[in-house]
């Protein structure tokens, strides 16, 4: 109902088409993200198998999304092996 109504309103309006259009991206990215952060090792959907997964992660391993002045392929791991 919601679609076909913003359709009816982007005939009768074509300069709402480009809004449109950029609110769906918006959202899509927004969407994307939040998948791409519930994926990341510093969550933890399931305690039973694995309660501490960012344990098993190499020290090298890039936390950040942009990582300007570490250089993780040069660390070593400073803490003890669980």
């Amino acid at each position: 109902m919601i679609f076909r109504t913003a359709m009816e309103h982007a005939k009768r309006h074509p300069g709402l088409i480009p809004q449109f259009f950029f609110i769906c991206l918006g959202m899509g990215g927004a969407s994307m993200y939040l998948i791409r952060l519930a994926k990341g090792p510093h969550v933890t959907w399931n305690k039973t198998n694995n309660p501490e997964p960012w344990n098993n992660l190499d020290p090298t391993y890039q936390y950040k999304f942009v990582a300007i002045t570490t250089d993780y392929k040069n660390l070593k791991k400073e803490g003890p092996e669980f």
